[in-house]
């Protein structure tokens, strides 16, 4: 069996779009999902299952929580691996001062294509800085992620894909939990 993490967007903000983590697990092993465990109240799901095609788990687990919740959030799913991958490609590894609560990785729906990888490199944000590897986004948040203009909304509509973010410290834990489910 693979493990895989699936990332919630949205859930849990501001008193909007709850969805208690028992329910979530619960849901994840309605559809085949085994041995699923969250990680805080953000919408972190690990989980055992067969190998399958990604992008229809994703929006089977959308439309499970639309159907049972009233809202569609969306999803992102990483294998084990290719998160490992996106933990191997920091390219802030072993920088001195980079404090982990303000380096974001936001996890891409897809891979954006050169031409919007280009434009998301021209725009002027001030202190963050950021490198897009493949479907992730590295963004270190030195003043931290509130008081910056380089939002979600905008890297989405500059990337034309959806993504969530996570901070290093929550994708370290979801590593460390995936490999206690591996083994």
């Amino acid at each position: 069996m693979t493990v895989g993490i699936s990332l919630l967007r949205g859930i849990n903000v501001g008193g909007h779009n709850l969805v208690r983590m028992e329910a979530l697990c619960a849901l994840h092993e309605s559809l085949g999902l085994r041995e699923a465990q969250t990680y805080v109240q953000s919408g972190n799901v690990v989980f055992r299952a067969k190998p399958r095609d990604i992008r229809a788990l994703e929006r089977r687990i959308e439309d499970a929580i639309e159907k049972s919740h009233g809202f569609r959030p969306g999803v992102v799913v990483r294998t084990a691996t290719e998160l490992r991958d996106a933990i191997a490609h920091n390219p802030f590894h072993g920088r001195s001062g980079i404090e982990p609560n303000k380096l974001l990785v936001v996890f891409l729906a897809s891979q954006p294509d050169d031409a919007a990888g280009e434009k998301l490199r021209g725009i002027k944000i001030g202190a963050e800085e950021f490198h897009l590897i493949g479907r992730e986004l590295y963004i270190y948040f030195p003043e931290g992620v509130g008081r910056s203009k380089f939002t979600t909304a905008l890297i989405e509509k500059t990337l034309k894909t959806a993504g969530t973010g996570r901070n290093w410290n929550t994708v370290t834990k979801l590593m460390e939990m995936a490999e206690a489910l591996e083994n």
